[in-house]
């Protein structure tokens, strides 16, 4: 019979075991654990290594049916090995389920093998201009009014209209540009207006009675607003089946509220650099073009996102490095190591420069940091400094797969910066669904 003394030691080296373990299996997950998710083009087979203590195996639950999915097979079964690699032969699209078991018996986790599709795009690298028509007008500014009795009004402040806010209708008639705006306050004659505003995607009303100014007899609301925008940015990709392409990799924003802006429509334009401003620490560089062949827009924009613009091309983009679709990469296909990307510093030519990728961050959803990079080509150190404006959606190739786009500079430090993932890019662009693990194809 074990007395209490012996007990209490047992429970101790229990509890001691346990907590080992645990910092183990922490250690496992921050250094490389395996993924919770995989998404593995069909024909493209994979290996996964996993470390001891953890055991792979198919989950219990989908025995019937992950066989048919995937074919698992251990390498060199018969060595004894802490770390193990599993063959992981694709045999038809789906979804299989495997399970990590600690010690081979106490369940861990699942982790998902979505079996695809093969997804091939054309990189990008080109220069382009990107003109947008926003939804209404955006507020980027408000100013007091004095009235003919010498009174000063805050009209924005009183209805609680803020900077960065979007005006879309004004008396129920959806505003169309900032001239529109003016005429509809002029032809108010002073009585009160009900404003439509969307802020942070959320719509909310106001009235507001516009007041004649004392300065030009003219009624106004103190609201100073804009309706349209462009700017200079690289091409990322180019999906020839459904003619969707993705540039950029993060939002257009306002110059004066910072704000993502809300489009309505709005178009690319083909783009040629005419000089560049080299970034330096603590000052990024800038890549300043013009746009030119205006009237022929070569595509047409449809989303303005966190990560990037999306829209449709109206006829193929040529790149003399890829006159073919390459396939895409999924995030734990990518590896730390050398890599290039494709990009537009003069002129109108792409070319292909040198880099290295740092870190992958291991992400389940959606973010503009996936990778961490540097410049490592001597001749696009010596031109730009590193990373630029205008840079940004620069797409980033490593064995000859498309893996992201370069979407941020380190402002400390301008041969660094920030990639997203190539399949958050897709996803959001309508081409990849992830939640039928399929590609859209119109």
């Amino acid at each position: 019979m074990i007395n209490k003394k012996t007990y209490k030691k047992y429970i101790g080296w229990l509890m001691l075991i346990m907590m080992v373990l645990t910092f183990y299996l922490s250690f496992i997950e921050v250094t490389g654990g395996l993924y919770k998710e995989y998404h593995i083009s069909i024909g493209n087979d994979y290996t996964l290594n996993q470390r001891f203590p953890l055991f792979l195996s198919f989950s219990d639950s989908n025995n019937s049916i992950a066989p048919s999915i995937i074919e698992l097979t251990q390498l060199n079964p018969s060595k004894f090995q802490f770390n193990r690699s599993f063959y992981i032969k694709t045999l038809d699209e789906g979804t299989a389920s495997l399970q990590l078991k600690i010690l081979g018996f106490v369940p861990y986790r699942n982790i998902k093998v979505n079996v695809v599709p093969e997804l091939q795009v054309i990189p990008g690298g080109h220069s382009i201009g990107v003109r947008l028509n926003t939804d209404g007008v955006l507020v980027v500014g408000t100013t007091e009014i004095t009235d003919s009795n010498g009174m000063i009004h805050n009209l924005a402040d009183v209805a609680g209209i803020r900077i960065g806010d979007s005006l879309i209708a004004i008396n129920n008639i959806k505003v169309n540009n900032a001239v529109h705006v003016g005429e509809i306050i002029k032809d108010s004659d002073g009585t009160e207006l009900k404003l439509t505003l969307k802020r942070d995607g959320k719509s909310y009303t106001t009235s507001i009675t516009p007041i004649q100014s004392m300065e030009d007899q003219q009624y106004r609301l103190g609201l100073w607003v804009r309706d349209k925008t462009a700017g200079v940015g690289t091409m990322s990709f180019y999906h020839p089946k459904t003619k969707k392409f993705g540039a950029l990799g993060h939002a257009i924003t306002d110059i004066d509220t910072g704000k993502v802006l809300s489009i309505r429509d709005g178009e690319v334009v083909k783009s040629r650099v005419v000089s560049v401003e080299q970034g330096k620490r603590g000052k990024p560089g800038e890549i300043r073009g013009v746009f030119y062949d205006t009237h022929e827009p070569i595509g047409k924009l449809e989303k303005n996102t966190d990560y990037g613009v999306y829209g449709e091309l109206l006829y193929s983009l040529q790149n003399e490095f890829y006159k073919n679709p390459i396939p895409i990469a999924y995030q734990h296909e990518i590896k730390q190591g050398p890599a290039h990307i494709l990009t537009t510093i003069e002129n109108d030519k792409i070319e292909k420069y040198q880099i290295e990728i740092l870190k992958v961050n291991t992400q389940t959803k959606i973010d503009g940091k996936s990778i961490v990079i540097r410049i490592t080509d001597r001749r696009l150190l010596e031109k730009t400094g590193g990373i630029i404006q205008g840079m940004s959606g620069s797409p980033i190739i490593q064995n000859n797969k498309v893996v992201g786009a370069v979407t941020h500079v380190l402002i400390n430090d301008p041969t660094k910066g920030y990639g997203i993932f190539i399949e958050w890019m897709l996803e959001e662009s309508g081409i990849f669904d992830r939640d039928v693990k399929k590609i859209v194809e119109n």
